[in-house]
């Protein structure tokens, strides 16, 4: 918005040129974002310790969990309002594809939500069934990938590492798209368990997006890097920077002892944001790098249940992988920031790609 406003006063006003630039407009969400989150966090707090939205734990957890009990949820709502209107404040509006990743964001927020409106209302851990739930996220998937085909994205995939291996999937990308933000909401609904981990890794995945965005939408840092080019996409830069402000003031909040939890409606709209965000800068394989963490978690849950079905034994103590080191004797802190530091590594790991092709 301020980009339409303020830029074409340039020819009269030359400071206003500085609009013109994703830098500074990135800089702009990030500020925007953390001041708005941490603005609004202790309002939004109160409200919902004045609804009596609090969080309800899963008798088959861990035992220390319990005094979690009735800490206010659903602070994802938080991280959605000053995720989207920095966005929409700072990003250009003429620009698809920020509106499909805020509207693929909300979307999966509003799944969170129902599920969450339920867990509070039934005053028990369940909410939406996993089926529904899975065939909602599945179908907002199938939407976003079905956008990118009327928006003649490019369905080919490229490699980290390999820069020659480059396959162009057709109409199976549709397919590859809803895989990826099925899994992605999941992976970080599985992680969003202890204080701060969820949104401290999200914060690290945002900002090495940020980097991706901005060379797959800048043609010549993208030809000199060897990686894909994608017109526009330069923009959800300013996207990414929001999510980075935006976790940060949330981590002011959610850091351990937690005043709030993000609920489903924060935990399943940042997977898919992260999810949409890797797809639109063609840097889908390298998420499993760039949301390590999230991935472990993930894999955590799908072995655990397999070996439990299969073999009638556990591989862990308790899954998702977080909890197994709470139960091996790991405290909360501790796997809070060990987790952070596994996080950053792998972001580093995926930033070195950019040179090791």
């Amino acid at each position: 918005m301020l980009y339409h406003l303020l830029y074409p006063l340039s020819d009269s006003i030359a400071a206003f040129n500085v609009f013109r630039y994703i830098t500074f407009r990135t800089a702009g969400a990030v500020l925007t974002a953390l001041v708005l989150s941490l603005a609004l966090g202790p309002i939004m707090i109160r409200t919902l310790r004045r609804l009596s939205v609090g969080q309800t734990i899963r008798d088959e957890g861990p035992k220390s969990h319990q005094s979690k009990a009735g800490t206010p949820t659903m602070g994802g709502l938080l991280i959605l309002v000053s995720l989207s209107i920095p966005t929409l404040l700072w990003a250009r509006l003429d620009n698809p594809f920020v509106w499909l990743v805020v509207g693929t964001t909300l979307a999966f927020g509003a799944i969170g939500f129902a599920d969450d409106f339920l867990k509070v209302r039934r005053r028990h851990n369940q909410g939406l069934s996993a089926t529904l739930k899975f065939t909602l996220t599945a179908a907002v998937g199938a939407a976003f990938a079905g956008v990118l085909l009327l928006l003649s994205f490019e369905t080919t995939i490229t490699f980290p590492f390999l820069k020659n291996l480059v396959l162009n999937l057709g109409t199976f990308y549709v397919v590859l798209v809803m895989l990826i933000l099925v899994s992605t909401t999941h992976s970080v609904n599985f992680t969003d368990g202890l204080d701060g981990l969820a949104i401290g890794c999200i914060l690290i995945a945002g900002a090495t997006y940020a980097i991706f965005t901005y060379i797959a939408g800048h043609s010549i840092a993208a030809e000199y890097l060897q990686v894909a080019y994608v017109p526009q996409v330069g923009e959800v830069t300013v996207f990414c920077g929001a999510l980075l402000g935006a976790s940060l003031g949330f981590l002011w909040f959610n850091s351990h002892p937690a005043q709030v939890f993000m609920g489903d409606v924060g935990s399943l709209a940042l997977g898919g944001a992260i999810g949409a965000v890797a797809i639109l800068c063609k840097q889908e394989i390298l998420l499993v790098l760039v949301g390590g963490v999230f991935v472990l978690e993930g894999a955590s849950v799908v072995l655990q249940v397999g070996s439990f079905k299969l073999r009638g034994t556990r591989i862990f103590r308790m899954a998702p992988l977080h909890h197994h080191f709470e139960l091996v004797g790991w405290k909360e802190p501790q796997i809070i920031v060990r987790f952070w530091i596994i996080a950053l590594l792998f972001a580093l790991l995926s930033l070195s790609t950019l040179k090791l092709r």
